[in-house]
């Protein structure tokens, strides 16, 4: 059973910076992709970051783009969302999720419905 679990959120002023982290277990992950997506009070969740185990491709959308960035750590099996020049904007629930990297990928990545596994999220709140 695929379980991921995020840690490293917290609460940081503005023009802050902060590292989340999801450690994934249960399977090999070596042909999936893992994603980040967001999740603010009142606000449906979307995307904000893909990365492939395999190849390390990146995607964002472009309300990140340049100030975030996902890596992985194959051998720890954990992906990392740094998160730099925070804006009040970007505070949220952040949860990792994970699927089967297919050829569909390259197409849907930010899609939270083909993400068949979820971490519980870690609050992030980005405050003065």
């Amino acid at each position: 059973q695929v379980q991921l679990v995020e840690s490293g959120g917290g609460l940081k002023q503005p023009g802050g910076s902060l590292r989340l982290s999801c450690t994934a277990s249960g399977r090999t992950f070596s042909n999936w992709a893992m994603g980040w997506f967001r999740q603010a009070p009142g606000k449906e969740r979307e995307f904000v970051a893909a990365i492939t185990w395999s190849s390390g491709d990146t995607y964002y959308p472009d309300s990140v783009k340049g100030r975030f960035t996902n890596s992985r750590d194959n051998a720890k099996n954990t992906v990392y969302l740094q998160m730099n020049s925070l804006k009040s904007g970007d505070t949220a629930v952040y949860s990792c999720a994970a699927r089967v990297w297919t050829i569909l990928f390259n197409t849907d990545y930010g899609r939270r419905g083909a993400y068949p596994y979820w971490g519980q999220g870690t609050q992030v709140t980005v405050s003065s």
